[in-house]
């Protein structure tokens, strides 16, 4: 049975000084990398045979600090899907098949918010007024100036879902996706087969993984959030 564990990174520090942040690379706050420690204690037992991950340092940070953590993983390898050859230009060994491979896409990264970027959220409104604001973050296909909206976040996330994850899903295996409020969105929008109205009403905690079960058809069994305050 194939697993998918799906986890939003842990709070950024522009998340902390409400910010737009979309693709600007900014790192955990103190305590996002504390949410992702607790991540990493919910998955310390969890079987993972390959894993997933934005161009962005937040998620980047929230994976590795799970995998550090991880009782089954003890060596991985992380796979530059860009042309640089060069990366993997290597005669593997019998022991390098137990490397866990972690592969890195921009398809995966937060929804991308253009000239809001950088803003507090507070100053876009008295800028461009609450309502027009409220378009931008809560309307499934308004962009906000030159940024994408959430229908074309999604349109990039799930397709790399189905081309690169949903196969390994298919043979059984276990597969960590550590990524973004929007980019996850796009995934469990799919998964659960959501309304547009609904994915943009879901509540998605940093640092709280979603453990979803399929069968070989790729038909939902279970599904499972794990939260820290459910284990205090």
């Amino acid at each position: 049975m194939g697993r998918l564990i799906l986890i939003r990174h842990g709070q950024s520090i522009w998340n902390l000084q409400n910010r737009f942040t979309g693709w600007i690379d900014v790192s955990l706050s103190l305590k996002g990398v504390e949410e992702a420690r607790q991540a990493a204690t919910l998955l310390a037992e969890q079987h993972i045979d390959l894993a997933f991950t934005s161009a962005l340092l937040r998620a980047q940070d929230t994976l590795y600090e799970i995998l550090k953590q991880n009782h089954h993983c003890h060596q991985y390898l992380r796979v530059h899907e860009s042309d640089c050859d060069w990366y993997e230009h290597f005669s593997p060994t019998k022991g390098d098949q137990e490397e866990l491979k972690i592969y890195v896409s921009e398809k995966l990264n937060e929804r991308y918010y253009g000239d809001l970027q950088g803003l507090n959220k507070d100053y876009a409104r008295q800028r461009f007024g609450a309502e027009q604001v409220h378009s931008w973050r809560r309307s499934y296909d308004v962009p906000p100036p030159n940024g994408e909206s959430l229908a074309m976040t999604s349109v990039r996330a799930l397709s790399y879902f189905q081309s690169h994850i949903v196969p390994h899903l298919q043979r059984g295996e276990h597969v960590l996706v550590s990524a973004h409020g929007n980019s996850l969105r796009a995934i469990i929008m799919h998964i659960e087969q959501m309304t547009p109205e609904q994915i943009l009403a879901y509540e998605l905690k940093t640092g709280a993984p979603h453990v979803y079960d399929f069968d070989g058809q790729m038909q939902l069994r279970n599904k499972d959030i794990l939260d820290t305050l459910q284990t205090a």
